[in-house]
């Protein structure tokens, strides 16, 4: 049941904090493209052409996430490799800019971005150990293995005299 909402209130989150980023994205790119700003003799169309690349990349990767979570919260099972994969860069991506922005935004924005933080890590640990080997069986089934039992004490030899 937590797990289920974990990952439910992080797609949400997800979606939420994409649509912020690509709006500001948006708002940067036409200020560069309006006042025609230059840095260092680059070209401002270029300029604002990147901005508007960048929101809608990250805006892209946050919405993979966001599937991602939604889709663990709705089978009850965790991520797959890829997806996991992806997860933990979201998850790195926050920390690193959580580190960033305490000093260039406020405090604000840093628990903000440790939320989603923890959210995404959330998701990658609330599950058992034994669901996560990706066959898909239960706990129980994945607890088999075609190993042979080790033999009784008995039968144990020395390996020095």
């Amino acid at each position: 049941m937590v797990r289920r909402l974990v990952a439910g209130v992080a797609a949400i989150v997800l979606v939420a904090e994409a649509a912020v980023l690509v709006l500001v994205h948006i708002v940067l790119g036409r200020t560069t493209a309006n006042q025609s700003m230059s840095i260092a003799g680059s070209d401002p169309d270029l300029m604002s052409t990147a901005t508007y690349g960048m929101g809608a990349g990250m805006g892209a990767f946050l919405l993979l996430c966001a599937v991602i979570a939604a889709l663990a919260a709705l089978r009850d099972r965790p991520p797959g490799r890829f997806a996991r994969v992806v997860l933990i860069s979201a998850a790195v991506t926050h920390a690193v800019l959580g580190m960033l922005v305490v000093g260039l935004v406020g405090w604000i924005a840093f628990a903000v971005l440790m939320l989603i933080l923890c959210l995404l890590v959330l998701i990658l640990t609330l599950y058992p150990a034994a669901a996560r080997r990706g066959d898909g069986g239960t706990p129980a089934e994945d607890a088999r293995d075609d190993t042979p039992p080790p033999p009784p004490f008995g039968e144990l030899k020395p390996t020095s005299p």
